[in-house]
């Protein structure tokens, strides 16, 4: 068996999250499938590495998905978390943060204010920021 295996440590709620960044992100979305997953399977292993755990022969990364610099700036960035484990040949994709956004996304039809997604639950917030991070480029 040539490559790595991509597999999940919650595959319902991965692809929640995959569904979410395609609705709303599909830039991201499209470069998830069609170049970081292939390279990953080709044991190209992209973003930063985070942590090592030599015991259990395993690496833990984070990458970062193309995503809107006000989106990033009121949500956080996109990235996608996997741990790869080298014996096994691996992938294990772990999440997609911010997760919060998207499943709430993922649940229901998000509204957006000046462009940018905003939470139901946190909406005066995210409006609230939005505002100043505008009032601040000006």
């Amino acid at each position: 068996m040539k490559g790595y295996v991509l597999d999940y440590v919650n595959e319902n709620e991965f692809r929640k999250l995959e569904r979410a960044i395609k609705k709303y992100n599909m830039l991201a979305f499209k470069k998830l499938s069609f170049e970081y997953y292939p390279a990953l399977k080709n044991g190209n292993f992209l973003g930063n590495l985070v942590s090592t755990n030599k015991k259990n022969g395993t690496e833990t990364y984070e990458l970062k998905l193309p995503s809107d610099k006000m989106f990033a700036q009121i949500h956080g960035e996109v990235k996608l978390i996997y741990t790869v484990h080298k014996k096994e040949q691996v992938v294990m994709l772990e999440n997609i943060t911010p997760s919060e956004i998207l499943l709430e996304g993922h649940r229901s039809e998000l509204t957006t204010y000046k462009g940018i997604m905003i939470s139901k639950s946190n909406a005066s917030k995210d409006m609230f920021k939005i505002d100043l991070l505008n009032m601040l480029n000006k």
